[in-house]
């Protein structure tokens, strides 16, 4: 079973600027070489930065008054680094290992109540073997002053307090992760294995790894041939002195050499295997280079459709816009036609019973109401027409 990991670095000031631009690939080149720049786009964040940490440790510390003495060897940042091994994350797949470091993050938030404010960055690495997190924070403990105020007070020693701190840590990430789902196991602690805690770079260097691969690669085995005994003349000798040289020299040597020439052909051919081996790997190289020119040449493809369907989207959004606009300005002209048409007609019917002194307004439009069976409203002559239609395909 897979383990869950998070590991602690602090961090003084003068720390910060090689940080931040390792972790947010800021660098043209890295002495790290298992990074792999063409998956550099995998990676992500889960919280960017403004700015470099160091204006961001200076912006944080402003905006929320932190308390507490900062000196030149004072460690003033954290740095957490979570993942888990290789297999882990190949056998959960994407959506889960993206849902592994946004729990992740909510755990820091969490823990001894820090407080997302305080996280400066959180960016996932994508571009090199294992996936992993390095998560920047302010290592700030909420307490009171001496007036008993509650404060925030910036103090990595008061936060790392206790002499098991990061057992704590350990135990605490371990229970919140398995909580949330994820199948791991709690690490044994350093008292229990005596191991000592090597970063990948340290590791290499004890090793010599990659001058171990090189001469490994190279290595040849040149050992003499076994020798035939049958080429010596035993005629010259006598017999006792010859048995002598056959039992106490030649044998010997003879048995030595047999000895080594079966492990110089056992060598040859474990460093076949490592060969083919390598020949593998040359070609699972290769392949890999082309997935991953395919897979940006589909990421241009991608993008480039997106880029066309939203020209096309705004461009169709303008036209029904610029259609509907129409019928607006449309409507409002025929509103206003009708407006004027009845206001005409009163006048009509005022000059009308003026002219030829017929009376009252009211009676002369009643009057040809019922004997045209037209009312002068429009809209309600429409409404008696409409119900009229129905009675009539009822019917």
């Amino acid at each position: 079973m897979s383990y869950a990991i998070i590991r602690n670095t602090k961090y003084k000031r003068e720390n910060l600027k090689g940080i931040f631009r390792h972790n947010e690939r800021r660098n043209i080149n890295y002495s790290n070489d298992n990074i792999d720049k063409e998956k550099s786009y995998l990676n992500y964040s889960i919280k960017s930065p403004q700015y470099s940490y160091e204006k961001e440790f200076d912006r944080i510390k402003e905006k929320y008054n932190l308390k507490g003495q900062i000196k030149t060897v004072s460690n003033i940042t954290c740095e957490y680094i979570i993942t888990s091994d290789h297999d882990f994350f190949e056998r959960i797949g994407e959506e889960e290992t993206k849902r592994f470091f946004e729990t992740a993050y909510k755990f820091v938030a969490e823990y001894k109540n820090l407080g997302e404010q305080y996280i400066i960055s959180a960016k996932v690495h994508r571009d090199e073997q294992t996936p992993h997190m390095h998560l920047i924070f302010l290592p700030v403990v909420h307490t009171t002053d001496k007036k008993g105020n509650p404060i925030d007070k910036l103090a990595c020693s008061e936060f790392w307090k206790a002499k098991d701190s990061y057992r704590q840590l350990q135990d605490a990430f371990y229970k919140y992760m398995v909580e949330n789902g994820f199948d791991l196991q709690r690490g044994l602690p350093k008292e229990e294995t005596n191991r000592q805690h090597y970063s990948v770079e340290e590791y290499k260097k004890i090793t010599n790894f990659k001058q171990t691969k090189e001469i490994l690669k190279n290595m040849k085995l040149e050992l003499p041939d076994v020798p035939d005994i049958t080429d010596i003349n035993i005629n010259r000798l006598s017999k006792k002195r010859d048995k002598k040289i056959l039992e106490e020299i030649i044998k010997p040597k003879d048995d030595l050499i047999n000895e080594l020439y079966q492990d110089k052909l056992i060598l040859q051919q474990e460093l076949l295997k490592k060969s083919k081996m390598f020949e593998k790997a040359e070609k699972y190289q290769e392949e890999r280079n082309g997935i991953i020119a395919d897979n940006e040449n589909l990421h241009n493809e991608v993008e480039q459709i997106k880029s066309e369907y939203k020209q096309k989207e705004f461009d169709i959004e303008w036209k029904y816009k610029s259609k509907i606009k129409g019928l607006e300005k449309e409507n409002s002209r025929l509103n206003k036609i009708i407006d004027k048409f009845y206001e005409i007609i009163d006048k009509f019917i005022h000059w009308i019973c003026k002219k030829f002194d017929i009376g009252a307004e009211d009676n002369l439009v009643r009057d040809f109401q019922k004997e045209t069976n037209t009312l002068l409203d429009a809209e309600k002559q429409i409404k008696r027409e409409e119900r009229r239609n129905d009675f009539e395909i009822e019917m």
